[in-house]
């Protein structure tokens, strides 16, 4: 049977989506619990034990993302030539001392080189975890994928949130870096058992479906690269002009979305004047509105072939309700209204935006482009938080959130700027809708 034929088949069994995508959804939902836990951990009582000041806990919330620099672009070469498998394995094992350490530390600077040690060791994650899903789900397929995955945002903003709240308000913020940290160890245990890099080394796979995926990716990467894919150096990477503005694209979304995440709960607080432990259930429901707008817009860009489009719109959207928070802030439901709706359009835009590298360069280049990608747009991830403490620090809140949604503004204009070659061919989506009818 050939690769048309399976095109418009309603009988290729679907096991993928229920053995790949859960412990890689698991494993990221760990790694962002670790990465913001400190976000409840400062007004829950770090700051004032170690004496931290706004710019020093917006500098300890973005030096994570320099550390995060360093395993990118190796990590998506990894998962291209070797095994991402062992590769987050090991991060695993890295993210539970770490954040366990962490909730030991005695002074800020211990803090900053953690903060910058996690930041390393979780740098190759998302173009590891990006690459698998190339090598298991169909580009017809891929958006609906990698937003399930980045679901792990507010999947572990929902679990975070609350549990953070109560294990501060019961014991003490140390103890939520280290039974976080613990955590991993037990998500280590998920993932050693049950991933593989892809489906010719699955076991549990049938030869239909692995037929489908082998013959059906082979396809796609020969119709990108015209010819038989060969190695791609990092040269030639960023020689790519599209790479570059994909790489601005990603920063200042990033600015915005980290500087969001990381001074909600701080907002929230002084917003509302409550504890942490209500705080923590404040801080759910823009994560809960966050899936619903994962799904709605991947759903959508999956369904016309618009990517330019279908990011442009969340970025808008988020933008727009940030400014809101602060103008609207003498009403405290209305203000927090305006951050709920920021969450609703937080990662709206994060599952179509990674579709876009794989209908840009070939399997070969793709794994080093969403390093590159991802290392240098999560510089944002510093920026965001650091110029949020400065801010605050220097003038009001108000002053850094505003900066926040500038920042998302440049980024909705820069997606609509991007090449038209970025969206699926008419005739590409008219086959995947096909294909869904019969189904």
């Amino acid at each position: 049977m050939n690769t048309s034929s399976y095109a418009t088949s309603a009988d290729i069994p679907r096991q993928r989506w229920l053995r790949i995508i859960p412990p890689i959804l698991i494993t990221c939902i760990i790694s962002y619990m670790d990465r913001v836990n400190i976000a409840f951990a400062m007004p829950g009582g770090m700051d004032q034990e170690l004496g931290i000041t706004a710019t020093m806990a917006g500098l300890a919330g973005g030096i994570f993302f320099l550390g995060y620099l360093f395993l990118q672009v190796p990590g998506g070469k990894i998962a291209v030539h070797g095994s991402g498998k062992k590769f987050i394995g090991w991060s695993l094992v890295a993210w539970a001392v770490i954040s366990v350490l962490t909730g030991l530390v005695t002074n800020h600077y211990q803090l900053l080189a953690l903060r910058f040690l996690l930041g390393v060791a979780e740098g190759g994650m998302l173009p590891v975890v990006l690459t698998m899903i190339s090598n298991w789900f169909p580009d017809a397929e891929r958006g609906r994928a990698n937003a399930i995955v980045i679901m792990f945002v507010p999947i572990a903003g929902i679990i975070t949130a609350p549990l953070s709240g109560w294990i501060i308000t019961a014991l003490d913020w140390r103890w939520l870096f280290i039974i976080e940290g613990l955590m991993s160890i037990v998500v280590l245990v998920l993932w050693a058992l049950t991933i593989y890099d892809r489906p010719q080394e699955a076991r549990w796979i049938s030869e239909a479906e692995k037929k489908y995926l082998v013959e059906t990716l082979a396809a796609e990467q020969q119709a990108i690269a015209g010819k038989t894919v060969v190695n791609a150096s990092l040269s030639a990477v960023l020689s790519d002009r599209t790479m570059w503005q994909l790489i601005a694209l990603n920063f200042f979304y990033q600015t915005g979305i980290y500087g969001y995440t990381l001074w909600l709960p701080t907002i929230l607080k002084e917003l509302t004047h409550t504890n942490m432990g209500q705080v923590g259930m404040l801080a759910i429901l823009p994560y809960v509105g966050a899936i619903a707008g994962m799904f709605l817009f991947s759903s959508l860009s999956d369904r016309t072939g618009k990517r330019k489009l279908f990011v442009s719109l969340p970025l808008i959207g988020f933008a727009t309700c940030m400014f809101l928070s602060v103008v609207l802030k003498e009403s405290v439901w209305l203000s927090y209204a305006a951050l709920v709706g920021c969450g609703f359009f937080l990662q709206s835009a994060a599952g179509v935006f990674w579709t876009i590298p794989a209908r840009l360069f070939s399997a070969e280049m793709a794994g080093g482009a969403r390093g590159v990608i991802n290392a240098l747009g999560n510089l944002g991830g510093f920026c965001g938080p650091y110029a949020v403490g400065v801010l605050i620090t220097l003038y009001s809140k108000d002053a850094g959130v505003y900066c926040l949604a500038i920042s998302l503004a440049i980024a909705a204009l820069m997606a609509l700027l991007l090449p038209s070659k970025c969206d699926a061919k008419a005739s590409s989506v008219g086959a995947v809708n096909a294909t869904k009818r019969a189904a």
